[in-house]
């Protein structure tokens, strides 16, 4: 889950405000829980969380001296040395879409696969308005018809989420930062506490009027009835609601228009400091503030993007200017940048073999799937029962 609207400031009560070009990511896309460790200061300001991440990522990319080397080589073996040698405890890893098309879930902007494409048939006025809060005010039916296609359960985690599992399970992985909003993480078993859903959530909803929280429990019983789910608090608590569909419930994904949770940026403010390795996944780290990410780690930090294409780069031009930050990977200055050229699980299984963990991840993944596979089957049999929205 790159086009974008300007952001609400004040639109959520536990949100914080994001730049004016930030997205919703579902495969860039993805949905996910709450936990108790999600709780927050109450006295803690929303502005003030904001702007101290800027601050510090302003002065993160002024110039400095050019830092040690502290990869062997800057390739994917270098990276699965340094693992091993440092011996890294505190992991970070950044993930957008590309995790999960593996799974079958669609990408945004891939010609003709991209989810972009695939919702030409709901008549929009333009692609991107399914995730814009507007427009889900006034036609909720389209985004929820789309959501009982994409709900978690349906789909399997991919080796690359497994492979977040298995960093966890050996004790290196401080942190996974994603995009998505499919729950993939959360199905392998990755704890909460280790996950950030930089752009929501699917696990809870929330009334758009009066605030009540319902469980992903109960909004997925109306995604998969075809129903287009309301408050259940009397009318009257909605009556002065002058907008569109008074009490309309929604996901607490993040859409245009609205604000990245508080999380994102006090998870941010803790964690990139002690980042002793960014492993950047599947993303073309265009969408702000989430690409600013690359930056918030210390300047000895070693970086890895595995993608299907380079990304995060900053244009030559800018750096001749002393204006800093992105990736690099080809300058004579870099120290730490490394690119491998693949798919997601194809980088994740080599990195893997290279740590000499190859033969437990693939016995992880094959298990698991196995385990999944009924399940998975009762989900979609029971889709396929139900009427299409069209129908309700």
């Amino acid at each position: 889950m790159e086009d974008v609207k300007k952001g609400d400031a004040d639109t959520k009560e536990n949100g914080c405000p994001i730049s004016p070009t930030h997205p919703v990511g579902m495969a860039g896309n993805s949905l996910v829980e709450n936990s108790t460790d999600d709780e927050q200061d109450p006295e803690s300001s929303c502005d003030d969380i904001a702007t101290k991440y800027y601050e510090k990522l302003w002065h993160a990319t002024d110039g400095e001296e050019k830092p040690e080397q502290r990869l062997q080589s800057l390739d994917i073996d270098g990276v699965a040395s340094y693992i091993l040698d440092r011996p890294c405890k505190n992991i970070i890893v950044l993930s957008g879409a590309g995790i999960s098309t593996a799974a079958g879930i669609p990408d945004f902007r891939s010609p003709g696969s991209g989810l972009y494409h695939q919702l030409e048939k709901y008549n929009l006025p333009h692609p991107e308005a399914i995730f814009e809060i507007d427009y889900f005010r006034e036609n909720p039916k389209a985004f929820y018809e789309l959501a009982r296609q994409l709900y978690p359960g349906r789909f399997k985690p991919t080796l690359c989420h497994y492979f977040l599992r298995l960093l966890h399970e050996k004790e290196v992985l401080l942190r996974s930062y994603t995009q998505n909003i499919d729950m993939l993480e959360r199905r392998t078993g990755l704890p909460g506490e280790k996950i950030v859903e930089a752009h929501g959530t699917f696990h809870s909803s929330h009334c758009l009027d009066c605030h009540k929280e319902f469980t992903i429990e109960w909004i997925k019983e109306k995604v998969f009835a075809g129903e287009t789910p309301f408050c259940t608090e009397p009318s009257e608590k909605h009556e002065d609601v002058l907008l569109p569909n008074p009490g309309l419930v929604k996901p607490d994904i993040v859409f245009f228009g609205e604000s990245l949770p508080s999380k994102f940026f006090q998870r941010a403010e803790e964690d990139f400091p002690q980042c002793d390795l960014l492993i950047i996944l599947g993303t073309s780290l265009v969408v702000q503030p989430f690409s600013t990410l690359v930056d918030r780690v210390p300047p000895t930090t070693p970086r890895i993007l595995i993608n299907n294409q380079r990304a995060g780069q900053v244009h030559p031009f800018m750096r001749m200017l002393g204006i800093g930050g992105g990736l690099d990977y080809e300058s004579e200055d870099n120290v730490r940048d490394v690119f491998w050229e693949g798919s997601c699980d194809d980088g994740c299984q080599l990195l893997a073999d290279l740590l000499g963990w190859g033969d437990e991840l693939k016995s992880l993944v094959a298990s698991e799937h196995e385990t999944l596979e009924s399940e998975i089957d009762d989900i979609t049999a029971k889709l396929a029962a139900m009427p299409s929205g069209d129908e309700k």
